[in-house]
Formats: structure tokens, sequence, C-alpha cells
């Protein structure tokens, strides 16, 4: 019997449950958790049960939530800190304030001058440990606030470049403007970041248009169940 066949006897969602869920795209992360809490609540008939994530995807992105519920919420650092890999594609010739397509593009570059040995000369730069700045439209807190509401109102905040650690870094369509990528990383790691630091190098620019998660650490986007099947499995 497939998984998306069978009912969920297995999961004790109070003692502590672990789900793989595939995010839909302009779903933010938060919007799952609070989808499957509620599911969860009138399912079990219980007016209070915990549901979190391991490791934030911007609304744009598809691909692998890790959810925890009830006493496994107290893991949910440990999943944080695995390695990750996601998939997408990085558009050349323009940049967005956010560093992907959530909003419009600001600045346009020229790509002609751009050849297969640069793509391939900046893909080795990007591998291995490097810094980057997360971008302006992120969740990081300064003084109490996420970033992004600064950024909304036009605030500008100087950001220390922050290590991470790229560990592959495979280019598996070149189709100008557009290249695709897959990417194996350390946590902390901003994809957007990648792209738009990608273009630099290239002495242009660049912007993140497509991204999936397809894995964290050991647990995969293919054992993962859709949201609308997982949902309808909840009752």
């Amino acid at each position: 019997m497939s998984k998306d066949d069978s009912p969920l006897p297995e999961y004790d969602f109070v003692g502590g449950a672990m789900l793989l869920v595939n995010k839909p795209q302009n779903w933010t992360s938060f919007d799952v958790v609070n989808k499957i809490r509620y599911h969860l609540k009138k399912a079990l008939s219980i007016k209070k049960i915990k549901v979190g994530h391991a490791g934030t995807l911007d609304p744009m992105a598809t691909g692998l939530l890790l959810i925890c519920t009830g006493k496994a919420t107290k893991n949910l650092a440990d999943f944080q800190n695995l390695p990750k890999e996601y998939t997408g594609t990085m558009t050349l010739g323009a940049t967005t304030p956010s560093y992907d397509a959530e909003t419009e593009i600001d600045q346009q570059y020229p790509i002609q001058h751009i050849t297969i040995e640069q793509i391939e000369q900046t893909r080795q730069q990007f591998v291995g440990p490097i810094e980057q700045i997360p971008p302006m439209f992120s969740a990081i807190k300064v003084d109490g606030q996420p970033l992004y509401k600064k950024a909304r109102k036009g605030e500008i905040i100087a950001i220390a470049p922050r290590p991470v650690h790229i560990y592959e870094l495979e280019l598996t369509r070149i189709a100008l403007p557009e290249i695709d990528f897959r990417v194996a990383c350390s946590k902390g790691t901003y994809i957007r970041s990648l792209a738009h630091d990608f273009g630099q190098a290239l002495d242009s620019g660049a912007y993140l248009s497509a991204l999936c998660r397809t894995r964290v650490g050991d647990h995969r986007i293919e054992d993962a169940w859709e949201l609308d099947d997982l949902l309808m499995k909840i009752g």
C-alpha cells in the first residue's frame, strides 16, 4: 500500500511526530504550520497542540518542509542544523530588491559578454567555504525587527557577511539568461544571495526565479506528503 493510500494511525501527533511536507508555491512556511495545526485540533478534538517547522522556505519556493508536532517540536533546532539541498533557476541580466521574483526588477545588466567558460569559473568560486550577505528581504532581526519590514520602509541596513559552506554546486542547464542549478549547502545559506552574488561575479546581475528544497539531512522530497493529501488524511 502506498503512502498516499494509507491512513495515519502510525502518527502520535500529541506524543510527537515528524511530517515531511512539500510546501506549495505562494504559501509561507507558517501558512503550512497553521493549516496543519487547525486540522489536527479539529480531527483530535483538542484545543491546543504544538506544531512547528524546521527551516523557513520563502513563499516563492516549493519543496521539503520538516513539520514537528507535539513533544517532537523540541527537536526542531536539531533539524534546522542539518545540511540542505535545492534545485532552482537563476535569471541573469537583472536584479530585484529581494534577490528573487517576489519583487519587481529594479536594474538591468548586459549578458552578451558572458561565456560558458566564465560561468564555469564563477561556479568554482562558489564551492567550499564562502561568505555571503543575507538579503534585506529576510526574517533576520535587527533591533528586534525583521529586516524585511525595514526593507519595505525603504531602510537600508548594513549587514555583516556570514560564513556558509557550499558542498556542491552543479549547473544542470545553461540557456541564458537562465541557469538551472542543484546546490548542497550548510544551514544558514541564502540561495537568493547565492544567485545575486553569482550575477555580480559575472559583471552582470542575477536573481532567483525558481527554487525547490529537495533534501534536509537524509530526508528527501520524494518521501514528502503533498499538503492537500496530508490534510485529507488528517481529516
